[in-house]
């Protein structure tokens, strides 16, 4: 199961640098047309991707939110969601806080704490830059404005340096089946990077986003991860999680 998602995740890199022929892939990745159809035939049920004749081609994306227009939706499931988050954090450890909303939320509460944390996010390094107990490591890189992030291969070159005990992500969509989704392929890379240097991986998202397949960017879960959720998630939108071999936590 594993391998054939890292496998569409793949076929989702190939398709966005242009290649969109079903033989020209199967070729690539070493399996027969056939499986290839129906990976795209699950990547087209999940909005990933548009078949064509012969192929496929990238789904057009949805319009990406600003974190000012992010910061003001959800707002109380987004800070009982980083109450919960902060409490699995013990003073002296190394943390990755990525980019979002959610994840900028639980810088506020980290103030008072003693930690060395490592971040792409502008607004969290600002928050905790003077904060006194706080070793601050940015991540350098081309800064996204409307996420207030940096990415590109100067944040990857510095992430590969770094360790840390956990990493606090989150995502414009969650899907157990696929793992996260981001609006491009540079944000995906660097967030499956940060989870591989972590030891333990947190993904903070908010009812709405279970099940989202907003954008075309993915990056699968890693080994240890935890979802952190708020208490409006039904039932049903949590059980496929659970069974994707991650444990979840309602806010």
């Amino acid at each position: 199961m594993r391998h054939s998602r890292e496998r569409r995740e793949q076929i989702l890199i190939a398709l966005a640098e242009g290649e969109a022929d079903v033989d020209v892939l199967a070729q690539r990745f070493g399996v027969s047309p056939s499986t290839v159809r129906r990976d795209l035939q699950r990547l087209s049920k999940e909005k990933a991707v548009m078949r064509t004749y012969g192929g496929a081609i990238l789904a057009p994306s949805a319009v990406e939110e600003t974190l000012a227009e992010r910061e003001v939706r959800n707002i109380e499931a987004k800070q009982a969601i980083a109450r919960a988050a902060a409490a699995y954090i013990q003073d002296g450890e190394t943390l990755i806080l990525d980019g979002g909303s959610t994840v900028t939320a639980l810088a506020q509460l980290l103030r008072e704490r003693t930690l060395r944390v490592i971040t792409n996010n502008m607004k969290v390094a600002w928050m905790l830059t003077d904060a006194p107990g706080i070793s601050l490591i940015l991540l350098g890189g081309t800064i996204r404005p409307i996420s207030m992030t940096s990415y590109g291969p100067l944040a990857e070159e510095a992430m590969r340096t770094l360790t840390a005990a956990r990493l606090f992500t989150s995502a414009d969509g969650v899907v157990a089946e696929r793992g996260l989704c981001e609006a491009t392929l540079e944000q995906a890379s660097l967030k499956r990077l940060m989870m591989r240097q972590a030891a333990e991986t947190f993904i903070l998202a908010d009812s709405t986003k279970l099940g989202a397949a907003s954008q075309s960017a993915w990056a699968s879960f890693p080994e240890r991860w935890q979802l952190i959720t708020d208490r409006h998630a039904p039932v049903e939108a949590i059980a496929p999680f659970i069974d994707a071999g991650g444990k979840v936590t309602q806010a």
